[in-house]
């Protein structure tokens, strides 16, 4: 894959803070991709008490949403646990993991915020926006916004607001269980995303894609 990596990344939050001012006025809310053959899932976890990063990429077909690769990146942690500037703790890693594919995913779901995010910059946009790919936020909780009653039947969902502006949705994706946060990471609108979300989910309350990512990210090797 072509990725517009930076050369360094910021240590310090008013460097990181400046960049994502910067890059959110380049995210695409809109469809911009053409047919979807494969979808691939995203996850990051953590080695050596924090410090090493290890990012999971799985792609699947679609819609069938059997498995065709994966890979794994390292990389040292060199930014601290902050809320609202995690892409710079995570997406190091992540796009190093992207970049060992041989397979290009049409689609790519992460689990993390999108535009439910302070800035509108959570790490879907910042991957998406690096990788030039359709990219979906995908989170098991909450960052900012407000809604109204959380959806208990698959399928439903509920608009996830920040100061007037909608941000996202909030999804079930299993009848009775909580709901997932869903955003718009790059070129894709929140209602493909939405769409998209509940095709990759079978069984469980995660999409297969991000399921099958957080497994990998989460085993030793």
């Amino acid at each position: 894959m072509s990725l517009s990596e930076p050369v360094s990344w910021p240590r310090r939050i008013s460097e990181a803070r400046k960049i994502q001012e910067q890059l959110r006025t380049q995210v695409i809310t809109q469809d911009k991709f053409g047919k979807i053959r494969t979808v691939a899932g995203v996850d990051v976890g953590f080695e050596k008490n924090g410090t090493v990063t290890r990012a999971a990429v799985v792609v699947l077909d679609y819609p069938g949403l059997t498995w065709r690769e994966e890979a794994i990146a390292r990389r040292a942690t060199r930014f601290p646990y902050i809320p609202g500037y995690l892409s710079f703790r995570e997406a190091p890693p992540v796009l190093a993991a992207l970049k060992k594919l041989r397979i290009q995913p049409d689609l790519l779901l992460c689990d993390g915020q999108g535009l439910a995010h302070p800035r509108r910059f959570g790490l879907a946009c910042h991957v998406g926006l690096l990788a030039d790919i359709p990219c979906i936020g995908v989170a098991k909780s909450r960052l900012i916004g407000t809604h109204g009653a959380v959806p208990k039947r698959k399928g439903d969902w509920e608009v996830l607001v920040d100061n007037g502006e909608v941000i996202g949705a909030v999804l079930c994706t299993r009848t009775g269980v909580k709901p997932l946060y869903v955003s718009v990471g790059h070129r894709i609108s929140l209602a493909s995303a939405i769409d998209y979300v509940l095709c990759c989910t079978t069984r469980y309350r995660l999409p297969e894609t991000t399921r099958s990512a957080h497994r990998l990210a989460s085993v030793i090797s």
